[in-house]
């Protein structure tokens, strides 16, 4: 067995956030610290084929979200106690770290680089989920309050259902067709509570209105919003809108769509790692 197969074996562990909750992660791969931040209704799992192929430049840090896969999930919800989960996995690794975050993972990787200036060195949100235009209908402001009160009447599968079709657009073909995957819907209605986190957590950009927030006034990292040349039309203008707010750099991912991170992280690699190594230098 070679020092590399070693050193990209994944590693389970541990840490405790601010409030208690337990937050599991698995690490592999050596050199800078990479922390990856997974989209809604997913754990690690998903970031595991992105995590391998990283690995061979990064120690990367794979973790499940809050009320997720392995890791607890205490108290009250809040943005700011997700930020808390990464800040104590940069803390266990080091005290400074990348992160990479999809969809609604993009828009949390963004707050965690704005409120941690001196623990994220640099930024890349895939396809965060901000609408700025009329090219699909806004996500309604009530739809996390609406999701919750089925989850909190039982009705999980339902409140899945509600988040797909209307916070992510998905056909009722395509709602079908997950529903027959049993296992992977189980899965989904195991987390059915954290969709109404990411709402929470996009709520202000999903309007169809051009971005007004100052929720990352403090962010200083360098910053990369990427999107794939096959992803929705809203998709590329609100990246485009996202990355000219922040100031970030902006980038077309050729061949990619939104499931790209989990399916073909491949053909993300080239840019992430321009991104990462030239930040690094700048720094």
């Amino acid at each position: 067995m070679s020092k590399t197969d070693v050193a990209t074996r994944p590693i389970d562990a541990t840490v405790t956030s601010r409030d208690g909750t337990t937050i599991a992660f698995e690490r592999s791969g050596d050199g800078p610290v990479l922390v990856l931040v997974a989209q809604a209704l997913s754990d690690r799992r998903d970031n595991r084929k992105l995590a391998a192929q990283l690995s061979a430049s990064y120690t990367v840090v794979n973790y499940d979200r809050r009320g997720r896969g392995a890791s607890t999930d205490a108290g009250e919800w809040a943005v700011a106690r997700e930020v808390d989960d990464i800040e104590a996995l940069i803390d266990a690794h080091g005290g400074t770290a990348l992160v990479f975050g999809a969809s609604s993972g993009g828009v949390l990787a963004l707050d965690a680089a704005a409120a941690l200036p001196s623990k994220v060195g640099a930024v890349a949100a895939y396809e965060a989920p901000v609408i700025v235009d009329d090219q699909r209908p806004p996500v309604p402001r009530d739809l996390a309050d609406r999701i919750a009160a089925l989850i909190e009447t039982g009705r999980r599968s339902q409140a899945v259902t509600e988040f797909m079709k209307t916070a992510l657009g998905a056909s009722g073909f395509m709602v079908g067709a997950m529903r027959l995957m049993v296992p992977i819907w189980r899965s989904m209605e195991a987390m059915a509570p954290t969709t109404v986190y990411d709402l929470r957590l996009c709520a202000g950009l999903q309007d169809g209105v051009p971005l007004t927030t100052t929720r990352w006034q403090r962010l200083v990292a360098p910053a990369l919003v990427l999107v794939g040349g096959k992803g929705d039309a809203f998709m590329r203008t609100g990246s485009a809108a996202l990355a000219a707010h922040l100031g970030a750099e902006h980038d077309v991912i050729d061949g990619a769509h939104h499931a790209t991170p989990m399916m073909k992280p491949a053909l993300l690699l080239p840019t992430l790692e321009w991104f990462f190594s030239e930040a690094s230098r700048a720094r």
